[in-house]
């Protein structure tokens, strides 16, 4: 979908694009429709993109939607640090 970026979420699309069917995994695109968006400066989501390069209509590499904020070690020491007791001052 096309919306502007002013518009509430809520409102009404500006352009209805294509369709995902995320149960089959089966998508269309109107392709020339999002070409002409896209040089008109349209920006795209990063799950949107990897559709589109998955299906060919854009070029270029897919971008990682998961990303991780911590390493695994990172993760560990502050699991060990929230596993440890806490002491209460003594008044």
């Amino acid at each position: 979908m096309v919306s502007e970026r002013r518009e509430k979420l809520a409102g009404p699309p500006t352009e209805d694009l294509g369709w995902y069917n995320p149960r089959d995994k089966k998508s269309e695109f109107k392709v020339e429709r999002v070409t002409y968006w896209l040089s008109q400066g349209a920006k795209l989501s990063d799950t949107v993109h990897n559709m589109l390069v998955a299906q060919k209509v854009i070029e270029g590499k897919k971008i990682a939607v998961h990303k991780q904020s911590k390493s695994k070690e990172e993760n560990a020491k502050g699991k060990a640090q929230s596993a440890a007791p806490a002491v209460a001052p003594k008044a």
